[in-house]
């Protein structure tokens, strides 16, 4: 049986202290990740306490902004950077590029911690230093990846894929609860809780990790990268503002400025697109969308994205401004609360993540992935026959299988697009699968939000009248408040404030009733059962929208072909014949063997062929059959 030659080497050989080297490489990539999945998710919890702290009401219309963009500012710098940042470590060496990340992220976390401003200079400092924290996270997105893909053999990545997501889906229920605990006692921990494993995984990145990877000179496209910043960065602010009302709408979708910002950032990508054809080291290789594996992945990880990213979000304002209230929570605990209520979702993926990668790694990812994006369609249909005031058991249960369908999802297609990957690519292509995603994410925070809203506008208004009414709230105060946009309220309890305190504080209404009264209405069960079908109708329609997302992922995972894995040129003829002899075909990716230039510091053995029971699952059309 032939073993590949030099021209990859599969860096698996040991570190210091007889550790191998792919254990260290990944320990450090999940510690990253973990930090920064963290930072995201510490902030769904922790920003009533920060805007207190900073003495700034984000439910005034004229704060709106700061509010969104704290929120979904770090989110949306990670997604325009990664496919750039991702290439510069093709170029430059993705540990030199992740170690500047690790570096640069606990910097800012250290300049968030010490904010000393208030109001609106101090929201737009946060703004800002999240902005630069982002940098920081775009640069350990875009090249941990990459790192895992050069340290593991093909045979593994899947299980190291799936460690790696652990560290994902773990950051962002440990961020639920860290905020619930560090943010009441102050708000700036929040950020400071990150400055220690910062410092650690900085130092410990330096010493310990290796570019072990291929890469190869070229200059950096000037060119594409701002075309494609200027494009997705116009198309996601488009979206962050059409949350907004305007003009009289529900939503900002009517705003000429929104509109414009949208279709502008398309047009500015096709001319990227364009631009990638005709330069000569182009910052994204578009042919790479010629190998199947590679887009199918892509394009189910988009969609899956798509229909899963504004879920959780949904399923908090669901817990916070309606069931956990319902059930004995005051609107300042549930932030937490909510948190505790979706342990289920992190259990599931935690079991079947890692089971999926080591499974995909000897069998193939298209069954794994694609009967998990099936789990999980199934699921959101299932969502929709829950009532609003559910019993937690079918609530956790739910959650649990939708947790388990992404968990077996993750991983394998993770690992079968890095494979399907040229060496010198990994770190872009990372980017790009990375862009994907979180570009889906908040598309699809802008369409559950729209949806849920519309659903929201078209038979809250009338509730809520007719309640208030009924509660002794005179009818033209009870007609200023239930002409506000539903937006308001469901920000409302995402944030974990009390929506009628909220609605009613500029009438004065409250002020002229009993105080039994007053308990009544801004108790917590008023607003909940209010609320409950309105937002019903919408949240249903959300659900619809997800399982339609996640029936075209399927068909895009079940598309992707056999396992399909990348080798250079020069190992075809050598593959071929050792498979020739054992009866059967090795199906190989293509490159330009004279782009393959190591950078002289590989160790370890190197990858050989596969075995002859994996062969026998190879794609023998090279990437696109």
């Amino acid at each position: 049986m032939p073993v590949a030659s030099q021209t990859e080497a599969a860096p698996s050989a040991a570190g210091g202290g007889g550790i191998p080297y792919k254990w260290i490489a990944l320990s450090n990539t999940t510690l990253g990740i973990l930090m920064v999945t963290i930072n995201q998710s510490i902030l769904l919890i922790s920003l009533p306490a920060l805007f207190r702290g900073i003495k700034l009401n984000p439910l005034v219309p004229s704060n709106t902004s700061y509010f969104l963009w704290t929120f979904l500012g770090f989110l949306l710098v990670t997604a325009v950077l990664v496919v750039s940042l991702g290439r510069v470590g093709d170029i430059y060496g993705r540990v030199k590029m992740y170690n500047l990340g690790f570096a640069v992220f606990t910097f800012f976390s250290i300049l968030l911690s010490v904010t000393w401003l208030t109001g609106p200079a101090g929201a737009l400092w946060i703004i800002i230093m999240r902005v630069f924290q982002g940098v920081g996270g775009a640069f350990l997105f875009a090249n941990s990846t990459a790192i895992l893909t050069d340290a593991f053999p093909q045979n593994e990545r899947g299980k190291a894929m799936g460690i790696n997501g652990i560290a994902a889906v773990s950051g962002s229920f440990l961020g639920l609860l860290l905020g619930g605990v560090l943010a009441p006692i102050e708000w700036r921990l929040v950020f400071l809780v990150s400055v220690p494993f910062g410092l650690f995984g900085t130092v410990w990145a330096y010493l310990k990790l290796k570019d072990n990877g291929i890469r190869i000179p070229a200059k950096i496209d000037w060119l594409g990268n701002a075309l494609f910043a200027i494009g997705l960065i116009s198309v996601l602010t488009g979206i962050v503002y059409s949350l907004l009302p305007y003009g009289g709408h529900p939503t900002g979708w009517t705003n000429p400025y929104v509109l414009t910002a949208i279709i502008a950032g398309i047009a500015v990508l096709a001319l990227f697109a364009w631009v990638e054809t005709k330069v000569p080291q182009p910052m994204f290789r578009l042919s790479l969308f010629k190998i199947r594996a590679f887009t199918a992945g892509n394009i189910a990880g988009l969609l899956g994205a798509l229909g899963r990213g504004g879920l959780q979000f949904m399923l908090i304002i669901w817990l916070q401004g309606i069931w956990l209230p319902q059930h004995g929570k005051s609107f300042a605990e549930t932030p937490l609360w909510a948190g505790i209520s979706m342990i289920p979702l992190t259990v599931g993926f935690l079991l079947t993540a890692p089971l999926a990668g080591i499974l995909s790694d000897r069998y193939g990812a298209r069954a794994f992935a694609t009967s998990g994006l099936i789990v999980s369609g199934a699921s959101f249909l299932l969502l929709e026959l829950l009532p609003i005031n559910f019993s937690y058991v079918w609530f956790a249960l739910l959650i649990f299988v939708f947790a388990v369908g992404m968990g077996l999802f993750f991983s394998p297609n993770q690992a079968a697009v890095m494979n399907s990957l040229p060496p010198d690519q990994r770190g872009a292509g990372a980017g790009m699968l990375n862009t994907f995603q979180n570009s889906a994410t908040v598309l699809s925070m802008g369409l559950f939000f729209t949806i849920v809203t519309l659903g929201l506008a078209a038979r809250l208004p009338s509730h809520l009248y007719k309640g208030l009414v009924a509660a002794g709230v005179a009818p033209a105060a009870a007609h200023t408040v239930a002409s506000e946009p539903p937006i308001g309220s469901l920000f409302s309890a995402f944030l974990g404030y009390n929506p009628i305190k909220e609605l009613h504080g500029p009438t004065g209404a409250l002020k002229s009733l009993p105080a039994r009264q007053v308990a009544y209405i801004t108790g917590r069960s008023f607003f909940p059962k209010l609320i409950e079908q309105p937002f019903a109708s919408g949240l249903h329609l959300a659900f619809s929208f997800a399982a339609g997302a996640t029936v075209i992922a399927i068909v895009a995972s079940a598309a992707r072909g056999r396992r399909y894995l990348h080798t250079p040129e020069p190992l075809l003829a050598e593959l071929a014949e050792g498979a020739a002899e054992e009866g059967g075909l090795v199906g190989l990716g293509a490159v330009d063997p004279a782009a393959l230039v190591p950078n002289g510091k590989q160790n370890g053995r190197h990858n050989g062929a596969r075995g002859t029971e994996a062969d026998e699952e190879f794609d023998t059309s090279r990437g696109s059959a």
